[in-house]
């Protein structure tokens, strides 16, 4: 997909809102697994694992993404 406008009804949006969307299901989805894991001992503070997670995740669909354009 790389960074290039996406035309969704005649406006165009930007890559990184998609990149960000999907960031925040799979930290959330993350966050819920580890919860369910590791039970009510939290050895983070959740503020900042939240948000850590939510920029590793991001991070990391953007860098794929942006990887599958280099190979095609």
């Amino acid at each position: 997909m790389g960074l290039r406008e996406i035309a969704f009804g005649g406006i165009y949006l930007s890559p990184m809102l998609l990149y960000a969307l999907l960031g925040f299901t799979s930290a959330l989805l993350i966050r819920v697994v580890l919860h369910r894991l590791v039970g009510s001992m939290r050895p983070w503070f959740e503020a900042w694992f939240d948000t850590a997670l939510f920029v590793v995740c991001t991070a990391a669909i953007a860098y794929l993404a942006s990887a599958s354009v280099e190979i095609l």
